[in-house]
């Protein structure tokens, strides 16, 4: 059975996490409209440079680099999103049991809000994955039937 010492130390170590849970989930969002605007530009050209310079692992290095960044959004902003909808419930459920409804509201809507804050930054990083995915493996393709073209 869990003592109310490790139960209350629990309880702080948790309430003491929503803040910057918060804080991280605002700065994955920034970083995935910020990838945004690389992609765009790696679509328009920044893949086609480096395809056109010839050296594949500098092209390799590069789309290796920038599918991880969308791939580390993918996968930490939904966790962050569940983090921070679970946080509040705690509170929030402990508030209804004492006829509290304003702030069981209250945490309701941090967790709904923090969820599909999460969400949307995953799913930002999980299509920009995908499209670097694809925009990568064509141009090192290209690269590759130019270099047999060239030798053949």
């Amino acid at each position: 059975m869990v003592t109310g010492l490790s139960q209350g130390l629990m309880h702080q170590i948790t309430s003491l996490l929503l803040e910057p849970v918060i804080w991280a989930l605002l700065f994955f969002v920034a970083l995935a409209i910020y990838e945004v605007g690389i992609s765009i530009g790696e679509r328009w050209g920044g893949i086609r440079k480096l395809r056109d310079a010839g050296n594949r692992d500098a092209l390799v290095l590069a789309g290796k680099r920038r599918i991880e960044r969308a791939d580390f959004i993918t996968r930490l902003a939904p966790m962050l999103g569940l983090m921070g909808t679970l946080i509040p419930l705690g509170p929030g459920l402990a508030a209804l049991g004492e006829g509290e409804l304003r702030i069981l509201t209250t945490a309701m809507t941090v967790a709904f809000d923090t969820t599909v804050i999460g969400l949307f930054a995953g799913m930002i990083g999980f299509v920009l994955a995908r499209l670097r995915r694809r925009w990568y493996d064509q141009a090192l393709h290209q690269l590759a039937a130019s270099g047999t073209k060239q030798h053949g």
